[in-house]
């Protein structure tokens, strides 16, 4: 799951724990992982991705939304306003 804005809770509760064991998770690719748009470019493919549009910058929406279709190998999830996500992407979603 990649957000925009907000950071998911269960990203920064496994951020407490620091970025190596934070990444580690990421790694073991055995459960669900939460990222920020910010480092979503560090995440590699998974066959379901989610992206909340739950804030953030234009900017950093038309950066999450390409990337995480990229990374998205069977299904790709966008969450929020449709009139924002379909001005980055240009489609009616």
């Amino acid at each position: 799951m990649i957000t925009t804005g907000e950071q998911h809770p269960w990203a920064a509760h496994e951020l407490s724990f620091g970025e190596t064991a934070y990444w580690a998770q990421h790694d073991a690719g055995d459960d669900v992982f939460y990222a920020d748009a910010t480092a979503a470019s560090r995440a590699v493919s998974r066959p379901v991705v989610v992206v909340a549009v739950n804030g953030g910058s234009a900017e950093a929406v038309a950066e999450a939304l390409p990337l995480a279709h990229a990374r998205a190998g069977a299904l790709l999830i966008v969450c929020g306003d449709p009139q924002q996500i379909n001005s980055v992407l240009g489609a009616g979603v």
